[in-house]
């Protein structure tokens, strides 16, 4: 407990001060922001999206035709904004960006929906960014300070995410590969804490809880948050069950869009302080609550590129507001279910997993690959498609296919690229990344 306000009186103030940012303001504003009203919270989104699209219509390029298009009211004036897809963001990165990229903050996306994008924030933004993620851990039980077992695809920890690392207690297990001696090293540490947090991507969450339970270790969590990728059914049963916790589910993008996460409802709280969320049909038009339709989202905090109505790919559901539960412990509105895509686990013979961030943590760094999709049908190997882009040139695939082996330090396990001219969405209108055509018997199987 004494760490904890040390950390966050002394520390944390400290670090703000020292590197520009503002974490710590942001944080306490968004506690401030969790006690409003209905009628606060849709008065404050009001004048953030407002303030959002004058300032866009007069700095960004990208937008500057939409000017004359001003309305009062910000609602009707953001339905007149077109919808703004990957592939457009793509191409037009610096027509939206209304600082100098000098000043500001660089943030790939993972690629996990098969089309790399760049944005760009200002110390402030990114600030804000984090402190929501900060605030939905806390909504899960965290406190600041309380050691974490951590997945992630950054396993190269600089001197400042080591120094986040050492402060903030995290063990950071990579998600590429779970190898067993990897895993069973960060069981142990989690064996010699108390009250560690278990937090990282939900496939990577599903496959410690599916190892641990075949290993037969006796590990209890504080709680679970999971983020970047969908949270199935059975992902949440396994882990609850084998760690005897409670997993929180949350919705952001790499695009920085915090948009929804879990606290005390099976359903998810909308982030409208940080994004104006509309679901439409396959043209563009609004769907009634309760329907089922594309998620557009318009980011509130970052002036440093505006992004608006923009389509991140996924299918969900608002919560209709008769069917709000009378006891909820925010009044911010509620998302009823994100549809997303099956992330599938691609495996080897030898019982390893591979889950979609084995890859986008590798493939991100070469944006010569406009476009990739990984396919599974057999246990000896993947055939990874993909669309060249840009300055492409085939050693790339060389140095990909070393970065993957290295990971998954796997010998007899193939790796065949293809080109191709186009990769077709699935069901939902998302690439998916993963493509495992594996019987389910198969994934089934023991796993080292």
């Amino acid at each position: 407990m004494l760490y904890n306000l040390f950390l966050e009186k002394m520390i944390l103030p400290l670090g703000d001060m020292l590197v520009g940012s503002s974490f710590m303001k942001e944080l306490k504003n968004l506690r401030y922001q969790d006690t409003l009203s209905e009628d606060q919270l849709e008065q404050l989104q009001r004048e953030k999206l407002s303030k959002l699209l004058s300032y866009a219509v007069n700095n960004a390029s990208y937008y500057a035709k939409f000017k004359d298009m001003y309305e009062e009211d910000p609602v009707k004036f953001l339905k007149k904004f077109p919808i703004l897809d990957k592939t457009t963001l793509r191409e037009n990165t610096d027509r939206l960006l209304t600082k100098h990229t000098s000043d500001l903050v660089m943030q790939r996306s993972s690629g996990s929906s098969g089309v790399q994008t760049t944005v760009y924030f200002d110390k402030k933004e990114q600030s804000i960014q984090r402190a929501y993620q900060i605030r939905w851990w806390e909504w899960a039980g965290y406190k600041i300070g309380n050691p974490i077992l951590q997945t992630g695809i950054t396993p190269k920890r600089g001197i400042l995410k080591k120094i986040k690392d050492l402060l903030f207690r995290t063990y950071y297990l990579p998600a590429f590969a779970h190898s067993e001696k990897s895993v069973l090293d960060a069981f142990n540490w989690v064996s010699a804490k108390k009250n560690v947090v278990l937090a990282g991507y939900a496939s990577s969450l599903y496959v410690l809880a599916e190892m641990a339970k075949q290993d037969k270790q006796n590990l209890r969590f504080k709680t679970a948050i999971s983020w970047g990728d969908k949270l199935f059914d059975h992902y949440r049963n396994c882990i609850e069950t084998t760690f005897e916790t409670q997993v929180h589910e949350t919705y952001a993008s790499s695009e920085g869009f915090m948009i929804a996460a879990q606290k005390d409802l099976p359903y998810m709280y909308i982030m409208s302080t940080d994004v104006y969320v509309e679901i439409v049909d396959d043209y563009g038009e609004e769907v009634s609550d309760g329907e089922l339709g594309h998620v557009l989202v318009t980011k509130l905090n970052n002036f440093s590129m505006p992004l608006i109505r923009y389509r991140i790919g996924d299918l969900a559901i608002k919560l209709s507001k008769e069917h709000y539960p009378k006891q909820r412990q925010y009044t911010y509105p509620l998302l009823q279910k994100v549809i997303g895509r099956d992330t599938d686990l691609i495996k080897t013979r030898s019982g390893k997993y591979m889950v979609v961030h084995s890859f986008t943590g590798i493939i991100e760094h070469y944006p010569e690959i406009k476009q990739y999709t990984v396919l599974q049908k057999e246990l000896d190997g993947i055939v990874i498609q993909y669309i060249a882009d840009k300055n492409f040139e085939t050693d790339i695939l060389d140095t990909i296919e070393r970065e993957i082996r290295k990971s998954l330090e796997e010998d007899d396990f193939y790796i065949h690229f293809k080109e191709v001219k186009s990769i077709a969405p699935t069901a939902s209108g998302k690439p998916q990344i993963i493509q495992s055509f594996l019987k389910k018997s198969n994934l089934n199987e023991k796993t080292i």
